[in-house]
């Protein structure tokens, strides 16, 4: 067992080593890649499930992030030759707002399609351990987007990286390093802002970058049909997926992001596949708009979100743009187990005042919930509607709504606020601590203080009400990538962070 254990570490060695010098690495630095973090065995009961799930150790994987939902699937080919979902992994933190990234310090965490090789591999990640997502891509780079060092990476922090706990990212890095020992060349990265579901769609219809995300939807219904990995190649600014040569054709076509789409076809059982779905998908999305769907809220001004199991278990936790942000979602798995241990340090998206007496607007597939004069509570943690306000919630509403249709004031700050009726006093706005290059700690808001006496009777929620002036959003802080020390590994050698 012993000589074993010692050959697998020189083999991961190897792989690790043959990584760091394809990203230009000095040879003193190889011995770099042999610690016991990059080394740790796949977990018993992970490996329990790839058996049940008629999976070989080293065959190839796959992973899916999004946002909305705070997520990271790992799928895995199974002996069919198909891949099937693993296991999903709650995302501790990710940054920045739904959306591609632009532009280096916009904070925003990638969206796209991407490949990761073994020297993307970084066992020497200031985060614990970390794998480079390519950002940015051929298609990235002919918009003229900029970024770099955008990771998935352990630590809970984040500043245009998807983080995970310690714990989360060992497995998900030991995954990675067994696909590798079994042959793979690259495990495709496949992040969106949310499932590309009708309801989703539907929900963000209006959003400026629905033109991409229906273009990365059609990577996402090809793995839906096939589940096998899309072949991604980039013509005319564009996401092309599955091309073959044209008949007739010689030779494969030759793509370039920025050049003219060469002739190529897309086989026909997986072109029929997928319009079959697309028309599926867009029938249900067009049902649901006729419904009443509301449209989300663009530019809410939080700094994205984090998955609900860690919100629960911090004070004053909030999800931010993730789903499952409300309080009572929260205080039922305030008693589950958290997937690995979550930092002192974390700094938990932060609600944003000024929109949170605004009722929520929101895609539901049930008619009852979208007939005329009905609103549902949203997944984000800042519109919640008013069935689902404490006390103290709806006294706030109110006073602060007062104050803007009598002329009292301009801002979102129920503090500065003269009530017209007998009321308890309103809740102070948290601090807000801005994000330093290392170690970000979140400075928690103030206990709001109990309500003295019960208010006075509301008058119903109208539509003008629902429209009064919006409160200008807040600056993003600025940062992206993660600041290391000088002269680390990281700095030398930023290919592999």
């Amino acid at each position: 067992m012993t000589h074993r254990t010692l050959v697998r570490a020189l083999l991961t060695s190897a792989v690790l080593a043959a990584g760091v010098m394809l990203a230009g690495c000095d040879s003193d630095q190889i011995s770099l890649a042999q610690n016991a973090k990059a080394n740790q065995p796949v977990p018993p009961k992970l490996v329990a499930a790839m058996t049940e799930k008629d999976m070989d150790m080293q065959s190839p994987i796959l992973v899916r992030l999004f946002k909305q939902e705070a997520e990271l699937e790992v799928w895995k080919q199974n002996r069919s030759g198909q891949f099937a979902l693993l296991k999903t992994y709650p995302i501790c933190r990710w940054s920045g707002d739904l959306g591609p990234k632009v532009r280096e310090g916009d904070r925003q965490a990638p969206e796209g399609f991407y490949s990761i090789n073994p020297s993307q591999m970084n066992p020497q990640s200031a985060y614990y351990l970390s794998f480079n997502t390519g950002y940015p891509n051929a298609f990235d780079k002919a918009l003229g987007r900029t970024g770099s060092q955008l990771m998935v990476h352990g630590d809970c922090s984040s500043r245009g990286c998807y983080a995970m706990t310690d714990e989360q990212i060992a497995e998900i890095y030991s995954l990675g390093r067994e696909s590798f020992f079994g042959g793979q060349k690259a495990f495709q990265l496949q992040a969106y802002p949310f499932r590309m579901t009708p309801v989703n769609m539907a929900k963000h219809r209006n959003n400026p970058n629905m033109p991409f995300w229906k273009m990365i939807k059609e990577g996402y219904d090809h793995f839906e049909v096939t589940k096998q990995e899309p072949k991604v190649d980039f013509c005319e600014k564009k996401y092309v997926f599955d091309a073959v040569k044209a008949p007739g054709a010689t030779r494969d076509p030759v793509f370039d992001a920025s050049a003219k789409c060469p002739a190529y076809v897309i086989p026909e059982e997986i072109a029929s596949a997928v319009h079959e779905k697309e028309q599926k998908d867009a029938a249900e999305t067009a049902k649901l708009v006729s419904k009443g769907t509301p449209v989300a809220r663009l530019n809410t001004g939080i700094d994205g979100g984090m998955n609900a199991i860690f919100a629960s278990k911090i004070p004053e936790g909030n999800t931010g743009l993730s789903e499952g942000g409300d309080s009572q979602a929260l205080a039922s798995m305030s008693l589950a187990r958290a997937p690995g241990t979550i930092p002192g340090t974390v700094n938990p998206p932060k609600p944003n005042l000024a929109v949170q007496q605004e009722e929520p607007v929101v895609a539901t597939t049930s008619s009852t919930a979208s007939s005329a004069g009905t609103r549902v509570a949203s997944a984000n943690p800042s519109d919640k509607s008013a069935s689902d306000k404490s006390a103290s919630d709806k006294s706030e509403g109110f006073f602060s709504s007062f104050a803007r249709k009598v002329g009292i004031g301009g801002t979102a700050d129920a503090s500065k606020t003269t009530a017209p009726a007998p009321a308890a006093a309103a809740p102070a706005k948290p601090k807000v601590a801005e994000a330093k290059p290392q170690s970000v700690v979140r400075v928690a808001p103030k206990a709001e203080p109990k309500q003295a006496a019960k208010p006075a009777p509301k008058p119903a929620v109208t539509t003008a009400a629902a429209a009064a002036p919006a409160p200008s959003s807040s600056t993003q802080l600025a940062g992206s990538a993660p600041v290391v020390q000088t002269n680390s590994f990281d700095t030398r050698f930023s290919a592999v962070k």
